[in-house]
């Protein structure tokens, strides 16, 4: 039986302080069949130099491309459009993988054809000192637990369930985790397109709730990834910038998955988006 060729997909740029760290994991992976796919978005530390350094150290091909610096969601397509496997696990320059991390989320995701999308818990590495970093674990460490009616335990639930649940777009809007901690069957970006390069915070977000629509989610109670966080990575940075997409998010979801959402949701993006809710709003204003 053919064992299915997972890419592991590491967009790249300027990241030599963490990345030899993320590499190592990477090549430290039980699952046989794999394949390394960099796209660096022209470094101009020495994240190249480590890179291909670790081309001699291993048996796991290594791909490495160059792309013009167009934002994350462009890297990140094109790190997709180079691979060639069955599956893309995405690992984030400063983050990591358990070694066992592929086999365990192949295994469930070869379970069932109609699976597009595998995630799993994961650790959070970051500065115990620093408040800020404190507060986002507390608040974002667990993300399984924060949907209103459905009960996450290990194994697999149609997207659609998801989608209803009345907490969907509560905070935080990504119950699902970063891409290092998910695994997606590539023949999902040929049924739900690539990530929205428009989109600088919240592409993965709206990536996972698209590929709902069509494909069952799988979900692994075990911490088989770490994220790594710290002052200098594109969320962190973003944030700092007071970059703020839930309006352009919803607008884009009354669109495209307004039949999904539970019928409270449906409401309230109704009003908020719709003609009707528009003008309603603007009488309002006149009549004040």
């Amino acid at each position: 039986m053919k064992i299915p060729l997972v890419s592991i997909c590491i967009p790249i740029y300027n990241g030599a302080l963490f990345l030899e760290e993320a590499l190592n994991s990477a090549i430290s992976q039980t699952y046989p069949n794999l394949e390394i796919i960099i796209s660096d978005d022209h470094s101009v530390d020495n994240s190249l130099e480590i890179v291909e350094s670790f081309k001699n150290i291993t048996q796991i091909p290594f791909y490495i491309y160059s792309h013009i610096p167009n934002g994350i969601g462009a890297n990140w397509n094109n790190s997709i459009k180079y691979a060639s496997g069955d599956y893309i696990k995405f690992l984030f320059q400063d983050d990591l993988m358990r070694s066992d991390c592929i086999e365990k989320m192949m295994e469930l995701a070869v379970s069932d054809n109609d699976i597009g999308l595998v995630y799993c818990k994961r650790t959070i590495l970051h500065d115990p000192n620093n408040l800020e970093h404190k507060a986002w674990v507390n608040y974002g460490g667990v993300l399984h637990k924060k949907w209103q009616y459905l009960e996450i335990n290990e194994g697999v639930l149609d997207g659609k369930k998801y989608l209803s649940d009345l907490y969907l777009m509560n905070s935080p809007l990504n119950k699902i985790g970063e891409p290092t901690a998910v695994l997606l069957n590539k023949k999902c970006f040929q049924k739900v397109g690539l990530f929205d390069e428009n989109l600088k915070q919240t592409l993965d977000i709206d990536y996972w709730y698209r590929l709902m629509k069509y494909y069952k989610i799988g979900f692994i109670d075990k911490e088989l990834v770490s994220f790594r966080l710290h002052n200098d990575q594109a969320s962190s940075v973003n944030q700092r910038n007071q970059i703020d997409e839930t309006a352009l998010l919803t607008q884009k979801f009354y669109k495209s998955l307004f039949w999904c959402f539970h019928p409270k949701k449906r409401w309230k993006l109704f009003k908020s988006h719709s003609w009707i809710g528009n003008s309603v709003r603007y009488l309002k204003g006149i009549f004040k």
